[in-house]
């Protein structure tokens, strides 16, 4: 066994509404203990300005055109999460090691091979006096990768961890639904990529309409009645798109004009099928294309909060794959992403890879992340 590590790992997904943060003690291998997950909620200031900002930046050069915001933005949840880091710093009986930190994604786009979080990793070293490692895309995107997923190595751990049969999935439901299929235990072996959708568009809807940042339980959509004519539009329009060999999508890849003019019930059902109808169809793709065929797939992620959406998924499915939440193995399914950006800033730490051909398209399996002490 190698020498065990303690590192904090802090994300923030596609919703921008908080910050997950979990500490793990890990030998950045397959050794994994949870230490404590708590989350976050960003300041109402913080996240409107996120959501407003992020509006904005549709295309690369708005990245230039707003750069003055995005700084004033970027040091103000940098120091966001310093001010959690402290708290939980307080509240943990041991030494921290490094701090894995994601940031909050702004722009990406794997054809442009641009991917842009914010996040100011030696403003954070330096008010919690830790060793910070963050910007985890860059080394896969310099070498040919689309910088996402990189939860897969993660997901690897955790079900050998908790010595779940193989063959298995593990389907994550944030602002965009992305899978990983392990069927051997071997690094090698993994296989992932986006799907589509996951509750970027429902989340959309429901900030534009409500006071409300999400559909709870996905009780709108259940009130709403799809509309079939603009459902099958828009499925036309995503099966037809040109970027079908890519690994990873961003939330601006989804627009909500297909609905416009809907009430607010009817809007939710119909992104709420058009999301389910765009990740059972991709699953059955991505499956289609490994060598067993996996039986079981784990949810994660907020979405598997939302009923509407899951019951959704499981229809389409039918009783071919077996769908459960991973929490039913006793891992808790908020915080796996907070945890793998623990682990994978240990295994930048140790120079191990991140990142593999199988998962993002790289060339090769790199390591990444940008390792500061500055303090």
């Amino acid at each position: 066994m190698g020498k065990l590590y303690t590192a904090l790992g802090l994300m923030s997904g596609t919703s921008g509404d908080g910050v997950d943060v979990s500490v793990i003690d890990s030998d950045g291998i397959d050794q994994f203990n949870e230490v404590t997950n708590k989350y976050f909620k960003y300041d109402q200031k913080i996240y409107k300005n996120l959501h407003y900002l992020r509006d904005k930046i549709l295309k690369s050069d708005d990245l230039n055109i707003n750069e003055s915001e995005i700084n004033d933005l970027e040091r103000e949840i940098t120091i966001f999460h310093a001010k959690i880091v402290n708290q939980i710093l307080k509240l943990v009986d041991k030494k921290i090691d490094f701090i894995g930190f994601h940031g909050q994604t702004i722009y990406h786009n794997p054809i442009e091979k641009i991917s842009k979080q914010l996040g100011d990793g030696n403003l954070l070293s330096q008010l919690t006096k830790k060793t910070v490692i963050y910007d985890f895309r860059q080394n896969d995107i310099k070498n040919n990768g689309e910088g996402a997923p990189l939860t897969p190595i993660f997901h690897k751990l955790i079900i050998n961890k908790k010595k779940i049969e193989l063959p298995v999935c593990i389907l994550n439901i944030g602002g965009i639904a992305n899978i990983t299929a392990i069927s051997e235990y071997d690094e090698n072996s993994l296989k992932s990529k986006d799907l589509g959708p996951g509750n970027c568009l429902i989340d959309e809807w429901i900030r534009n309409k409500t006071e409300n940042k999400f559909d709870k339980d996905g009780k709108i959509a259940k009130l709403g009645k799809t509309n079939k004519l603009i459902l099958n539009q828009a499925l036309d329009i995503f099966d037809n798109r040109t970027n079908k060999n890519i690994f990873s999508f961003d939330t601006k890849d989804f627009d909500l004009n297909f609905i416009r003019g809907l009430s607010l019930e009817d809007g939710a059902a119909t992104l709420t099928e058009f999301s389910s109808k765009i990740i059972t169809t991709e699953l059955f793709s991505f499956l289609s294309k490994t060598k067993n065929k996996l039986l079981k797939v784990l949810l994660c992620g907020g979405g598997r909060k939302n009923t509407t959406l899951v019951d959704r998924i499981k229809n389409e499915i039918g009783e071919e794959l077996i769908i459960q939440s991973i929490d039913d193995y006793g891992i808790d399914g908020d915080y796996v992403e907070s945890q793998a950006f623990a682990y994978l800033a240990i295994r930048s730490f140790l120079k191990l890879p991140i990142s593999f051909p199988s998962t993002t398209g790289c060339r090769k399996p790199v390591s990444g992340g940008t390792i500061v002490g500055n303090f």
